[in-house]
């Protein structure tokens, strides 16, 4: 059982290099050295006169139960028998500096009180896990040459119960239905917008307080761990969104914890968000850093998480983010880079991938800062993965425009063959392009209703055919019309709807393409993956490439950005043969108008583009085609003379 802090975890704590503080801080079960049974208590407030545990127990006295200082390390600790699980607590904090007193919750607690409570509770991570499967394979599962397509999830608007006030569903009620969906659409993983706990529902996590809580409103501890366990059973990946970048300011929670600035910078240009209101980490603090790099090893290991993603990386690495001149720090060489957030994302991703190599790291990154998901062995940041925001914004800002204009923004489709192997990259449609008046991506299409869903139909074929992981929001695959709500359930009546219903059917079968075809993976992070046809064709609007394994047939994907029908498009390719029409957005089971290549083509041996062959085609509206040869015939070989 566990029992007080050893020297060596304090030292190690006080160095910043305890990275498993959930086993020794916070409310430890266990007994003293008499074999009572109770709790232990330890707390990091190094400038407080006086620390107390109130709870359920002494009527939350500030008096009863008081804990000790350990040395100079500004640990406190003390054991209180016959506290068990399920005791609601917190740590009276009295300061040595203004008169300062706070009842704070448990930086390290592992359960807490729904909210608007803030107590933490005693509790422990017993659970009994059938995903061994799973965790044995996993490394294959997800490594950077692997098929990896993410439904990123909200929890609390995902379904709801409408006959009980609107509830939202529960981990374990959640558990089988996301599972069910997600299995039938063909994604790979699921993403879960921040499940670590937060005073604020419509923050959607991304104010978190208890960052070793899992959120009580939806359940336990024990929970959450079975939603996981369950997708794992099913073949899913879970990927957590955590956020390392800043903390809201409630008092009962890191914010100001021992009458001074302990967790964040006291300078308010160094230690406050004007974006967000909330905190910013003091990264060069030792302490601050193994409690951050604790918490990501702690979700890893006792939730078996896949990978994280990391919000809001931009806001870390720049000391002017979101600042004009003189509300900014330099740093100690006059420069703009913050060095500590810096040196603290590449331990973090040294830590993790130590620990556990076969998860993936990844970097919500908005800018174009170099080496981002390369290893700090060589300068990088050390993440695994990058989301891909620049081809989010010029595809949406193509996609968005009325079809006789596109030709003059053709560039806004191709500039990403300028960067597309700079990093290991996520292309993301997130939650945060379809919130706060920036309407659904079905809204964000110009024209009538079939022209918005046929142009969505081409967005996610033209996404799924690129080279990177892919990542859609809940409700993307029911062409929902209206923005995402926090507050209500996805619009699922809608796939009541052939069209909408369409809409699933073809994510579904994009899906299966691209697991099962080698060719838009196997080399998915490397220049030799991927091979443009035609990238200059803006007249047209039509754009065309290859995407390669390392062996065998290539796959040819061709997409028609206008509503006019191309008869007789010729484009070239690498050998002859009969070339499979093997998917086409314009199918009518899609909702399309059934336009396209009768099944098949076969290549004529007419050079172009650079190439042996070509194919004529009939492009469809403001749709996109696959081809993939089934018998290539190689050019012929002119004998070399005697």
């Amino acid at each position: 059982m566990p029992g007080p802090l050893t020297d060596q975890d304090v030292y190690l704590f006080n160095e910043g290099t305890h990275f498993r503080l959930w086993e020794t801080l916070g409310a430890q079960p266990g007994t003293d050295a008499d074999g009572a049974s109770g709790v232990w208590f330890s707390v990091w407030a190094p400038n407080a006169e006086r620390v107390a545990v109130i709870g359920d127990w002494n009527a939350w006295s500030t008096d009863q139960n008081p804990l000790a200082p350990r040395g100079p390390s500004g640990l406190w600790e003390g054991f209180i028998p016959g506290v068990a699980k399920g005791a609601r607590y917190k740590f009276h904090v009295a300061s040595r500096f203004g008169g300062y007193r706070a009842d704070k919750a448990d930086p390290y607690a592992l359960y807490a009180e729904i909210a608007p409570g803030q107590a933490s509770i005693v509790w422990d991570l017993d659970h009994t896990w059938g995903d061994a499967e799973w965790m044995a394979g996993r490394a294959a599962a997800q490594a950077l040459h692997a098929p990896m397509s993410i439904y990123e999830v909200h929890l609390g608007s995902w379904r709801r119960v409408p006959e009980e006030g609107n509830r939202s569903l529960t981990y374990r009620e959640i558990a089988p239905l996301l599972a069910a969906h997600v299995k039938a659409a063909g994604f790979t993983h699921v993403e879960l917008l921040p499940v670590m706990e937060h005073p604020f529902y419509g923050s959607w996590g991304y104010q978190s307080t208890g960052l070793f809580a899992p959120t009580s409103r939806y359940g336990t501890p024990q929970d959450l761990m079975f939603l996981i366990d369950h997708l794992h059973q099913n073949g899913i990946g879970v990927i957590l969104d955590w956020v390392p970048s800043h903390f809201p300011t409630d008092e009962f929670a890191l914010g100001y914890f021992d009458g001074t600035h302990l967790y964040e910078h006291a300078d308010p240009r160094q230690g406050y968000h004007p974006d967000w209101g909330s905190y910013i980490f003091n990264y060069g603090r030792n302490e601050v850093r193994a409690f951050l790099i604790s918490s990501a090893l702690f979700w890893l290991e006792k939730y078996h998480a896949d990978g994280l993603r990391v919000d809001a990386v931009a806001s870390m690495l720049y000391l002017d983010y979101s600042r004009k001149a003189g509300e900014w720090v330099p740093n100690r060489h006059g420069g703009r880079e913050n060095l500590e957030a810096i040196a603290f994302l590449r331990e973090l991703n040294e830590a993790v991938y130590e620990t556990f190599p076969d998860v993936q790291t990844i970097a919500e990154e908005s800018t174009a800062w170099p080496m981002v998901s390369r290893p700090t062995y060589v300068g990088g940041l050390g993440f695994g993965l990058k989301w891909d925001m620049g081809w989010m914004h010029d595809t949406l800002k193509y996609m968005g425009r009325d079809p006789v204009h596109r030709k003059y923004h053709h560039n806004e489709m191709t500039f990403r063959g300028m960067y597309a192997f700079s990093e290991n990259f996520v292309l993301p449609l997130s939650h945060d392009e379809v919130v706060h008046l920036k309407g659904s991506l079905a809204g964000k299409m110009p024209g009538d209703a079939w022209r918005r869903l046929a142009t969505l139909r081409l967005l996610y074929g033209y996404m799924w055919a690129q080279p990177g992981k892919k990542l859609l929001f809940m409700g993307g695959e029911l062409a929902q019309y209206r923005e995402w709500n926090h507050d209500a359930s996805l619009d699922w009546h809608l796939l009541d709807d052939e069209a909408h219903a369409g809409i699933l059917r073809w994510l579904t079968d994009l899906n299966q393409l691209y697991r099962e075809d080698p060719a838009f993976w196997e080399l998915d992070v490397e220049p030799e993956g991927f091979e443009w046809i035609d990238a200059n064709d803006a007249e047209n609007s039509v754009l065309s490439f290859l995407r390669k394994p390392k062996t065998g047939a290539p796959v040819v994907a061709v997409f028609n950005c206008t509503p006019n029908v191309h008869a007789n498009y010729r484009i070239g390719v690498p050998s002859g043969g009969h070339w499979r029409e093997i998917l086409n957005s314009d199918g009518e089971r899609y909702g399309g108008s059934n336009k396209g290549n009768l099944g098949g083509v076969d290549a004529a041996a007419v050079p172009l583009h650079g190439r042996t062959h070509s194919l004529t085609l009939t492009l469809p509206p403001l749709g996109v085609v696959f081809l993939k040869v089934t018998e290539p015939e190689e050019a012929p070989v002119t004998p070399e003379s005697p």
